[in-house]
């Protein structure tokens, strides 16, 4: 087995490893010293804890093959280690037997494995089992040639040890452990900010491809104007052709806008306003209810894909509405301790919570499968408001449909205020 293998198991599967080969070790440790070194030790009740300690050791395997060990679990079978060292000690010379110190060894799995509550569980029980084992030495072992000083002093080297490895080593397996986390978050990060800028390259390329064409079908729908200037395919002709430029102009100024970093502040009732305008004038058929328990006066700071990102949001939830035949949105304001909460529903078939993650919709903090499309529109989305200070979360409705949560902060003295 390669060092790569062990590190990738599960904590408890490292924990039965180790203790497969101590109970080995354990075997092999009493046999040499009864039959080749010729040691008066007690053979039947030695082999008899090891015999229980591998029967214990077996049933734990097979009853984790079937479940997930949690921490509760671990300092349980750390636990058990304690116990079955302490009484394997016990009968064979207790505090004077040159292994004790191996009751430092859950201590130290429990350092680099468990929170620091468990720590200190499995801690203080080696420390408890140390203090039974000087505590029940026998007289005559305790006075042989002065030797109490020395059992007393080598607890309290042990105690030391027990202290170094707990606050030291825990210290730093946490330190670690926060590290990994960190690092992981931001090459996360990193590869999302990555996606992101191919999406906008590909985007930019995109409409700089289409720009030169739209140029050319608008200089022919011209010279057809002229010249049939009641033909009805002519007419239909028009509103698509400014449509078309219309958002090629608007995605120029988002570029400008986004390349020199502009924010502006904008009021919560503004931005409401502008939504449901939008709303309207390109989904005339679908009902918009805004429930606002009271006006919000307060302002957010916004820039120009703020608006654009929570039309993706109307236009996911509209392809839900016209998949399952509904018609009806409602959008719900709410004013929060520094922020603003706008939480938009519609009355689709939901969120399959089942469904594998991929680009799509987010769920929680994750990405979730969308029914169709790429999932691009809500992952730009959710970029949007990130980059604002807020944060997106889809969960689905207790009777029907999804609710799309957007969080954003509120300014307080021409000042973000985070959330």
């Amino acid at each position: 087995m390669s060092f790569v293998n062990y590190y990738a198991m599960p904590i408890i599967q490292r924990l039965f490893l180790l203790r497969s080969l101590a109970i080995v070790i354990q075997l092999l440790t009493v046999l040499i010293v009864y039959f080749v070194m010729s040691l008066q030790i007690a053979l039947l009740p030695l082999m008899a804890v090891i015999a229980v300690e591998s029967i214990f050791h077996i049933f734990s395997i097979w009853l984790f093959r079937q479940r997930e060990a949690g921490n509760s679990a671990i300092v349980f079978q750390l636990l058990a280690d304690v116990v079955f060292l302490t009484v394997l000690l016990s009968l064979s010379g207790g505090a004077t037997n040159a292994f004790v110190s191996l009751l430092l060894l859950p201590i130290v799995i429990a350092a680099v494995s468990l929170p620091a509550s468990y720590l200190l569980f499995i801690s203080s029980s080696a420390i408890a089992s140390y203090s039974i084992l000087l505590l029940t030495m026998p007289e005559h072992s305790m006075h042989h040639m002065d030797m109490s000083n020395h059992f007393i002093g080598m607890w309290a080297n042990f105690l030391l040890s027990v202290l170094v490895v707990t606050f030291v080593v825990g210290a730093m397996a946490r330190i670690i452990t926060h590290r990994e986390r960190a690092i992981a978050l931001q090459r996360e990060e990193q590869l999302k900010s990555e996606q992101l800028l191919a999406l906008g390259v590909a985007s930019a390329q995109v409409t700089h491809q289409v720009a030169t064409p739209l140029a050319n079908i608008q200089l022919l729908y011209e010279e057809l104007a002229e010249d049939y200037p009641d033909h009805e395919a002519i007419k239909a002709m028009a509103q698509p052709l400014a449509a078309c430029r219309e958002q090629l102009g608007y995605f120029r100024s988002l570029a400008t806008s986004i390349r020199e970093n502009k924010k502006s502040q904008l009021s919560v009732s503004e931005l409401i306003e502008q939504l449901q305008d939008q709303i309207h004038f390109h989904f005339p058929e679908q009902k918009l209810e805004i429930m606002q328990p009271q006006p919000i006066k307060a302002k957010l700071a916004a820039d120009a894909m703020l608006l654009p990102a929570l039309l993706n949001l109307v236009q996911n939830a509209i392809r839900a509405n016209q998949e399952n035949q509904q018609s009806h949105l409602s959008l719900t304001v709410q004013q929060q301790p520094n922020a603003v909460l706008l939480q938009l529903r519609d009355y689709g078939a939901g969120i399959n919570a089942n469904s594998q993650p991929r680009p799509g919709a987010v769920l929680g903090e994750n990405l979730v499968q969308s029914e169709s499309g790429l999932g691009m529109a809500v992952l730009l989305s959710n970029a949007t408001f990130q980059r604002l200070g807020g944060k997106l979360t889809l969960a689905n409705h207790s009777e029907q449909g999804c609710i799309a949560s957007v969080t954003l902060p509120l300014l307080a003295d021409n000042k973000v205020i985070t959330a």
